[in-house]
C-alpha cells in the first residue's frame, strides 16, 4: 500500500512507532563490522570500503523469480524530481534522504512514516545536476545529511529534530552538497563525520573536511588544489602539492576539483579515499599545465587530515572528466601474489586499478568504446593522448569566440558517472553501470564570476549506437576483460548491489528493478516501480527475512545536461517514492 506523506517539517508520527526506534546507537565497532552486518545497513556503499556486496543468500538466482513488493513509502507532495539516496537500516528503522534537501525515517517492517525532516530551502540554490541528495550517515543517536544550500545538518534518530547545523560554505558563490557523509573512526579525535563539497560548475575550490560529530566543529580541512594550506584543530598545516608546479598564475584560487560524490575508507590502510571533480573552467587553454589536484584519487590521514598520495585520471582535462567516482578497496591476487588494490571506474571511459597503500598505477583498460579523447594509458598511469581530440582554442578561430569544435567519446557525463559499482567477494568482479555516448564539444571564451556558471564551453550528447546508451558490465580486475555485459536503451543512472545469493541489482530509467545472475549476466527478474530508478540498492534481513530496497524517481543530470540524449527520454515520468521487495510466502515450497 502506498503511504503518502506530507511536507511538514519535522512530524511527531514517530511517537506511534516507539517500538521501531533504535534500542542503541550505531558505534565504531558497527561501521567497522559493516560489510559483513545483514541485519543493518549502517555506512553508504554496505560497509565503509563502499563494495557494495551483501553476505545474504536467501535470495538467490533459483528464486529471485518471486521476489515481490513488501511495501511503498511515498516522499509526497510536488517535490519529485530526482532520487538518488542510498538509505540506510538501523534497528528497524530505514533513513531514507529525498529531493530537496530532505530526510525521511520509515518503519521497515510496515513502511509506516516515523518522522519527517525537511530542510527549508532558501532562495537561489545552485544545483548543478538537480535538486538530488544521495544518503545520510548514522552514528550514536545521529543521522548526518548534508543540503543543497550547503549545510550539514545532524538530526536526533528517533525524533528527527535538529542536534546541529552548520555552514560548510556559501550557497550563492555556487557551493552545495549532495554527497552522503561517511564516519570514519580515528584514535586523536574519536569517530568524525567525513564530507567534501559540491559545485564545480562554478568555479568553487574542492575540499575534504571532517567534523566532531557531537558538535558540528570543524577538526581538519584538506583543499584538494596545490598551492592551498590545511588546517588541524583551527590552525593551518601543510601545503597541498607545491604552489604553481601545475597551475599558471592564480587560476587555483577557483580552479574547482569539488569533490562532490563522498568517499570511501580503507580500515587496513586507515586511509580515506575521495575523488576531486573537474579544473575550471571546463576550457582547458585558459589553464596550461596538469591543474592538480584535480581529476583524481586523492588517500587522506584521517587522523589530522594530511594527503598521503595523489593519482590524476585526467592531467589538463578538458572534457569535464571529474575523477570522483568512487574508490572501491579489494585484494587482487595475480600470479600468487596479493595486493592491496583499489579500483575506480573513471567519467574518462578507462578502470583503473591502483595500490591502495602508496597510490601506484596497476592497470587500465576501456570499459567503453569508441574513446577518442585518448589512444590509451601509458606504463606510468598517464593518458596517450589523441593528437586534435581535445576542443579547439577559442582564441585561434577567426571571431574568437568559438573555438574547433570536436566529437568526442565518451560525452562529459562520463563513461559512468555517479552511479556507484559494486564488488563481488563471489565472483571477484566487478559490476560497472555505464554508458555509451558521445558529443560535440567547443570552448568559448569565460570569465570567473561568483555565482555565475564558470565553463567556457559549449556542447550536445549524443549516442554512438542505435540499440543502446546504458551498458551493465562485469569486469575482472586481474584479466582487465569485460566477462558480461546487459545493454539497456536508455542511459543507466541508478548503482548496483551484488550478494552472495549470486545476484547482482540494478536499476533503469525505464523504471526496472532488475536481477542478472553474477556469473552470467542472465537476466533473473525485474519489476517496474513506475518511474526512473537513479538511486542504489540495498538489502538487509528483517525478522529472518532478506529484504531488498530502493529509492525511485526520475532526474538527475541526464534530463538536464543529456542534449539530444535527454529528448529521447523526455516521457519518462516523475516519481518520489522508496520501495521495499520480499520473497512471497510460498516461495520456499515451491
Amino acid at each position: 500500500m502506498m503511504k503518502r506523506t506530507l511536507l511538514a517539517g519535522v512530524s511527531a508520527l514517530g511517537m506511534a512507532f516507539a517500538g521501531a526506534a533504535m534500542a542503541a546507537g550505531v558505534t565504531d565497532a558497527d561501521l567497522l563490522s559493516a560489510p559483513a552486518n545483514t541485519k543493518e545497513v549502517v555506512t553508504w556503499g554496505l560497509g565503509l570500503n563502499g563494495q557494495r556486496f551483501s553476505p545474504l543468500k536467501q535470495i538467490d538466482v533459483a528464486n529471485v523469480k518471486y521476489l515481490v513488493p513488501a511495501w511503498s513509502f511515498s516522499f509526497g507532495g510536488e517535490k519529485q524530481r530526482g532520487q538518488q539516496s542510498q538509505a540506510l537500516v538501523h534497528d528497524g528503522v530505514v533513513y531514507v534522504t529525498g529531493s530537496y534537501s530532505r530526510m525521511f525515517a520509515v518503519d521497515a517492517k510496515t513502511g509506516d512514516k516515523i518522522w519527517e525532516f525537511d530542510a527549508r530551502l532558501p532562495e537561489g540554490i545552485m544545483p548543478c545536476c538537480d535538486v538530488v541528495n544521495r544518503g545520510a550517515a548514522i552514528y550514536g543517536d545521529k543521522v548526518f545529511f548534508g543540503t543543497l544550500d550547503a549545510q550539514i545538518y545532524a538530526l536526533d534518530a528517533k525524533t528527527g529534530k535538529v542536534v546541529w547545523h552548520k555552514a560548510i560554505d556559501d550557497f550563492k558563490a555556487g557551493y552545495s552538497n549532495t554527497a552522503a557523509p561517511i564516519i570514519v573512526p580515528t584514535k586523536a579525535n574519536g569517530a568524525l563525520v567525513i564530507t567534501g563539497v559540491s559545485g564545480g560548475e562554478f568555479g568553487v575550490v574542492g575540499r575534504v573536511e571532517a567534523r566532531n560529530p557531537d558538535t558540528g566543529e570543524l577538526v581538519w580541512s584538506r583543499p584538494v588544489l596545490e598551492g592551498l594550506m590545511g588546517t588541524y584543530q583551527g590552525k593551518e598545516t601543510t601545503m597541498t602539492g607545491k604552489a604553481g608546479e601545475t597551475w599558471a598564475g592564480d587560476m587555483y584560487k577557483t580552479g574547482g576539483g569539488a569533490t562532490w560524490l563522498g568517499g570511501t575508507y580503507d580500515p587496513e590502510t586507515k586511509l580515506v579515499f575521495f575523488g576531486s571533480g573537474n579544473p575550471a573552467p571546463w576550457n582547458s587553454w585558459l589553464r596550461p599545465g596538469d591543474n592538480k589536484w584535480t581529476a583524481s584519487r586523492l588517500a587522506i590521514n584521517p587522523e589530522n587530515g594530511e594527503l598521503v598520495w595523489g593519482f590524476q585520471t585526467t592531467p589538463h582535462d578538458g572534457w569535464d572528466f571529474d575523477g570522483v567516482n568512487e574508490f572501491i578497496s579489494f585484494d587482487l591476487t595475480k600470479d600468487g601474489k596479493t595486493v592491496k588494490a583499489g579500483a575506480t571506474a573513471d567519467r574518462n571511459g578507462f578502470f583503473y586499478v591502483l595500490d591502495r597503500t602508496n597510490g601506484k598505477f596497476i592497470s587500465a583498460m576501456p570499459f567503453v568504446s569508441k574513446i577518442t579523447w585518448a589512444k590509451g594509458i601509458d606504463a606510468n598511469g598517464r593518458p596517450i593522448y589523441t593528437e586534435d581530440g581535445r576542443p579547439g582554442d577559442p582564441t585561434k578561430s577567426e571571431d574568437g569566440k568559438k573555438g574547433a569544435e570536436v566529437f568526442s567519446v565518451p560525452s562529459f557525463l562520463g563513461g559512468k558517472n555517479q552511479m556507484p559499482m559494486a564488488y563481488s567477494q563471489q565472483t571477484k568482479l566487478f559490476y560497472v553501470p555505464s554508458n555509451e555516448w558521445g558529443m560535440d564539444i567547443h570552448n568559448e571564451p569565460v570569465v570567473y564570476k561568483k555565482g555565475a556558471a564558470y565553463l567556457g564551453a559549449g556542447f550536445n550528447i549524443k549516442p554512438i549506437f542505435e540499440d543502446h546508451i546504458g551498458s551493465l558490465k562485469a569486469i575482472d580486475p586481474v584479466t582487465q576483460k569485460v566477462v558480461w555485459e546487459y545493454k539497456n536503451k536508455a542511459p543507466l543512472w541508478g548503482g548496483v548491489l551484488t550478494t552472495a545469493g549470486g545476484l547482482v541489482f540494478t536499476g533503469t530509467p525505464e523504471g526496472y528493478l532488475m536481477a542478472f545472475d553474477a556469473k552470467t549476466g542472465a537476466e533473473v527478474w525485474k519489476f517496474n516501480v513506475g518511474t526512473g530508478i537513479v538511486a542504489p540498492p540495498i538489502t538487509w534481513e528483517q525478522d529472518g527475512e532478506q529484504m531488498v530496497g530502493v529509492a525511485a524517481g526520475w532526474g538527475g543530470a541526464v534530463p538536464l545536461w543529456g542534449g539530444e540524449v535527454a529528448k529521447t527520454f523526455k516521457g519518462i515520468n516523475q516519481g518520489g517514492s522508496y520501495w521495499v521487495f520480499k520473497l512471497a510466502p510460498h516461495s520456499a515450497a515451491k
